[in-house]
């Protein structure tokens, strides 16, 4: 007669690596043969953000509008048979009787050059002073951080050094000032730790182009 099969006879133990055996407890390690993790890498260049503009270019495009239907529908009476508008009419003749020395030529073209010029300033200027860009991590994302919500988070960080007792953060796109006032502890050693605290907090801001930072510390004004 066989002797009775038993099940736990099929129970097999799968193989295992000799490195993956763990027992509770054991603390996991970096592999140092693993590849190192590739360093983050720039999304591009930060540029300004730029303004619509909507207002100049409503204005501008009214009047040229304008300016444009009035001289058209003149030209279009003088093409029917009737007398130009009297204000063409005299506006040429003034163009032709008046010499390129006169206080009213130079008075127009002087106001048309500087409406040009205004014109020209708007179109290759960015405009938005009041945007920081920040750095970018992505290619597809722009961020920005407005200059009083820097100002804001400087001066809180700055209010924490020990010895302040008021402090003004003005921010700009080139500089951050503070001016603070203290009224114990040595001015130089607030001024150490006021450079110290502010620049670290410039950095964490994340900016693609952190302003130098200038800190005046002065003692409060007695009476």
């Amino acid at each position: 007669m066989s002797e009775p099969h038993d099940p736990q006879d099929d129970t097999r133990r799968l193989p295992t690596t000799g490195g993956d055996e763990r027992r509770p407890g054991d603390v996991l390690t970096a592999d140092p043969e693993a590849p190192a993790p590739e360093p983050e890498r720039s999304g591009g260049r930060a540029g300004r953000f730029r303004s619509a503009r909507r207002v100049p270019a409503v204005l501008t495009s009214l009047v040229l509008l304008g300016a444009s239907g009035l001289l058209l529908y003149d030209i279009a009476s003088v093409r029917a048979g009737r007398p130009a508008m009297w204000w063409r009419r005299t506006f040429a003749d003034e163009l032709a009787s008046r010499h390129l020395d006169d206080v009213w030529v130079l008075t127009g073209s002087a106001v048309a050059a500087a409406l040009g010029l205004w014109l020209l300033f708007l179109a290759l200027t960015p405009g938005l002073r009041s945007l920081l860009p920040m750095s970018r991590r992505h290619a597809g994302v722009r961020a920005a951080l407005d200059r009083d919500a820097a100002a804001l988070v400087l001066r809180d960080r700055a209010v924490e050094v020990a010895g302040v007792q008021s402090v003004r953060v003005r921010m700009r796109r080139r500089r951050a000032k503070v001016s603070a006032v203290s009224h114990f502890r040595e001015l130089d050693e607030v001024r150490d730790d006021l450079d110290t605290v502010v620049g670290a907090g410039i950095k964490e801001l994340g900016l693609a182009r952190p302003p130098r930072l200038s800190v005046h510390v002065r003692r409060p004004k007695k009476g």
